[in-house]
């Protein structure tokens, strides 16, 4: 007997979509997935001239994938620690420090747009996404799994 063990794991997928640099580029991926009822929990956006790379964490990764390649929307689906902070902003220093102490980078960091259990929560991609969960789990921090921040 196999075991499920997609919503196991301590990270959560992100997808970087490459838009074009236009006006409502945006929206029409965000309506395209509100239409499959796909909520965009987490987004951070980057900027250039003639590209813009979105990165979304959702609710439904699985169908994610799927969409954007029978729409052919080009993506990359990497993954992504995503962090509870019980002590709001002041959470956030210490998450840093965690990793400060641990000599580990982060690449990529944003505020998750839903509050799982009522908190914050911070979107992290990280140099090392195992230490990097080790660390945080042993400075006290609650790392969400996807069916953590999914409803």
């Amino acid at each position: 007997m196999e075991t499920d063990t997609t919503h196991q794991s301590p990270t959560v997928p992100q997808f970087s979509v490459f838009l074009q640099n236009r006006v409502g580029a945006l929206l029409s991926v965000v309506k395209l997935l509100h239409d499959a009822q796909i909520l965009v929990l987490g987004i951070s956006l980057q900027d250039s001239v003639d590209v813009t790379v979105a990165r979304l964490v959702v609710s439904d990764p699985d169908q994610v994938g799927t969409l954007f390649i029978e729409r052919g929307i080009p993506y990359v689906k990497n993954d992504v620690l995503v962090v509870q902070l019980k002590e709001g902003a002041e959470g956030f220093g210490k998450c840093l420090t965690a990793f400060l102490q641990a000599e580990t980078n982060i690449h990529i960091a944003y505020p998750l747009l839903a509050q799982p259990g009522g908190f914050s929560a911070i979107v992290m991609h990280v140099e090392d996404i195992d230490l990097g969960a080790s660390v945080l789990t042993a400075k006290g921090y609650k790392v969400l799994k996807q069916n953590d921040i999914s409803r």
